[in-house]
């Protein structure tokens, strides 16, 4: 399967492009924190840093994936890409002259990101594009996994650098990649499937007119509007107890080692991402809105189980579990949207659903980051992991319902 997929240029001119360009965000988020803290000494300034990463998509998420559909997406594409290249190499010129400076950092940070708004949904709605609707979930298996592997492996290649004192040549091989990147968009080659007739129409709505249509439509579709609304509960209940809760919980229950233990973890955690992604294509072609809500509740039980452990072979084993339910619920997502969004508002839909994530991650980190103050860590994952669950479940039985009462209401017809 892999290898009839792999023998497609587009396709692995396409993964070789999502992982080197992963290779970079990954550098520049570490340099972006690593050097501000080295410039202020301050946690909130380093704090606003990061910040500054996230509003982006908050502020012009939307407006990026509407400009996505209007425009040339490989011409966008390879501008982005090289435009993105003198804003990391201004940093590293400043600091070797000795004029780097917060507000240096703070402001390609937030104008890097900016256009990652409309490099973002571009890039995703591409694959459709290029890849032939059967092999479909395997490219989506194998883009997440380079991914998500280029996430968990690009630290350990950073501790030369770190070790050496050259964080600032993270900025460097980022805006190499960029380099790279658009170097392999420009031999990517499609045909858009969609006619001048309807490029015309979406470039005469106006972006937040089209935004509009975009979310009326969404609204009419039962599956999409499903979809949206369970993605943002999913990851509400999930992104403050695994990006804070579980470091703070193996803090607390085994203190001297709870760092080295949560990093240990995370690789773990990374190798059974990587493996469920392998796997999913042997097991589903399609993948449906029932799956995405099974992995869901596989994803849940992984967090009741580690807000249940008490000890480490349990903390391992939520772990294991949670990466095999995130992947397929992720994939299926992420194939629904290709699959049933018309091809001239694929921008859009993955734009929205990226400001989906990322207001519900923020609404998270606040509403539970406050409740830790009076709730035990233990009792907000089995909390959150079984609010998951049931979420899931319903929306599970709301489908079900909804199909059998249209199937009753068209036999009548028949």
């Amino acid at each position: 399967m892999y290898r009839r997929v792999l023998k497609n240029k587009n396709i692995m001119c396409y993964l070789a492009g999502a992982g080197i360009s992963q290779l970079g965000n990954v550098l520049a988020g570490l340099a972006f924190l690593f050097i501000s803290y080295e410039l202020t000494e301050s946690a909130a300034l380093t704090t606003i840093i990061a910040i500054s990463q996230a509003m982006p998509y908050l502020l012009f998420g939307l407006i990026g994936g509407a400009v996505a559909d209007r425009g040339h997406k490989k011409r966008m594409l390879v501008w982005i890409d090289l435009l993105r290249i003198p804003l990391f190499f201004s940093l590293v010129i400043f600091h070797q002259v000795g004029m780097l400076a917060f507000w240096h950092l703070l402001t390609v940070a937030f104008v890097v990101q900016s256009l990652g708004c409309l490099y973002n949904p571009a890039y995703r709605a591409l694959l459709p594009l290029i890849t032939p609707l059967d092999q479909q979930t395997a490219v989506n298996s194998l883009l997440d996994t380079v991914t998500r592997g280029i996430q968990v492996l690009t630290p350990v290649f950073a501790i030369g650098l770190m070790s050496s004192g050259n964080i600032i040549h993270f900025y460097t091989i980022d805006a190499l990649t960029y380099l790279a990147s658009a170097m392999l968009i420009l031999n990517i080659y499609w045909l858009e499937p969609i006619g001048e007739k309807d490029i015309n129409k979406v470039q005469t709505q106006g972006i937040f007119r089209s935004i509009g249509v975009f979310v009326q439509w969404a609204k009419r579709e039962e599956t999409i509007k499903n979809l949206f609304v369970a993605t943002f509960w999913m990851v509400f209940f999930n992104t403050w107890v695994w990006q804070v809760g579980l470091l703070l919980l193996l803090i607390d229950s085994y203190p001297g080692s709870g760092q080295q233990l949560y990093s240990l973890i995370l690789g773990w955690y990374g190798v059974g991402v990587i493996l469920t992604n392998i796997a999913i294509p042997y097991f589903w072609k399609t993948l449906t809105l029932p799956l995405y809500l099974g992995g869901s509740i596989v994803w849940g039980v992984g967090l009741v189980v580690l807000g249940c452990a008490s000890n480490l072979p349990f903390y391992f084993a939520g772990v294991f579990i949670a990466a095999a339910g995130l992947p397929l619920s992720s994939l299926a997502r992420v194939n629904l949207i290709q699959t049933l969004v018309p091809a001239n508002m694929m921008g859009r839909a993955f734009s929205f659903n990226a400001v989906l994530l990322y207001g519900s991650n923020v609404l998270s980190l606040a509403v539970f980051g406050a409740l830790a103050h009076t709730v035990g860590i233990q009792q907000l994952f089995i909390i959150c992991g079984s609010l998951m669950v049931m979420a899931a479940l319903f929306y599970l039985v709301r489908g079900v319902l909804t199909e059998h009462t249209r199937r009753k209401a068209v036999e009548p017809l028949e």
